[in-house]
């Protein structure tokens, strides 16, 4: 109920006019209709007009956000207030469900967010906002406890750890509450917001997720076995390796050199284009049976 009162000021107008209605200036809206002014005889009253607030919760504040909201989304829903006790809850009524709920809900999640700021400004502590249409959040969270559990026996199983797509920040706590039990794995969080995501660890993971390495840090064998295959064959794909040649020792006679002789005797002593003399080193010296020879 909107009332008017008059002062010489306009202060005076609206404290004569809180005090008649009993509420602080907080409280009331107040709209002033002439300022009043001085004349040559005499002078103009200021004229406002108050009324008190309407007082609205947190929850009535969200939806009253959402109503002003979807027009301009080009989006065709209503907002309800269900709960207001320990969290909000907001239904929309949609005409279509798809059309609210956006790809993977990446719609009503935007929404939700937007929902949960307008109804914890200025308190001091947070109040979870769920905006939910046609029971989609119990459903999602139904797949998403799916997902973690089978993503979880799978990690175990290869003893490797899963990472799951991008979350918000209540599905992530979805998976971390969903395994939060479980005995053989755990959770947690990586990445920065949008792409945030969760890595389920397996207790019993494998180093370098289960992959072999030989010594020069190459993998043993590809994803279907082939190296292995060979080898219990017996084959070498790199071809048989050849045995090395075997050394002999010199025999007697031969001359004295700094190296080895690979055959027995050798009947050129010169040297002889594209020829072997047969020995590694330099010649030390002739023996004194071909120096009397000479």
């Amino acid at each position: 109920m909107a009332n008017e009162f008059t002062g010489k000021t306009v202060d005076e107008a609206v404290e004569a006019g809180l005090a008649e209605m009993g509420i602080s200036r907080e409280e009331a809206e107040i709209e002033i209709l002439d300022e009043g002014k001085k004349k040559l005889f005499g002078s103009q009253p200021a004229r406002v007009r108050l009324s008190r607030k309407e007082t609205l919760t947190d929850g009535q504040r969200a939806v009253r956000f959402l109503e002003g909201l979807f027009p301009i989304l080009g989006v065709s829903a209503a907002p309800v207030l269900t709960d207001e006790a320990e969290k909000i809850v907001i239904e929309l009524n949609a005409d279509s469900v798809r059309s609210i709920i956006g790809r993977r809900g990446e719609l009503i999640d935007a929404v939700q967010t937007l929902a949960g700021a307008v109804a914890n400004t200025g308190r001091r502590d947070y109040k979870r906002v769920v905006v939910d249409c046609e029971n989609y959040r119990e459903e999602r969270e139904a797949t998403l406890k799916r997902v973690a559990e089978k993503l979880a026996a799978k990690a175990v199983r290869l003893g490797r750890k899963m990472r799951l797509e991008p979350m918000n920040p209540y599905e992530r706590r979805i998976i971390h509450s969903a395994l939060a039990d479980n005995d053989e794995v755990t959770t947690k969080s990586e990445g920065k917001e949008p792409m945030r995501f969760v890595v389920i660890l397996p207790k019993n993971m494998k180093p370098y997720g289960g992959k072999k390495f030989d010594r020069n840090g190459n993998g043993k064998g590809d994803r279907n076995g082939k190296f292995r295959k060979d080898r219990d064959r017996g084959n070498n794909r790199f071809g048989e390796k050849k045995p090395y040649p075997k050394r002999e020792l010199p025999t007697e006679g031969t001359p004295e050199s700094s190296g080895t002789s690979l055959r027995s005797a050798s009947t050129d002593s010169g040297y002889k284009k594209g020829g072997f003399s047969g020995f590694f080193g330099t010649y030390l010296g002739k023996s004194d049976e071909e120096g009397s020879e000479e």
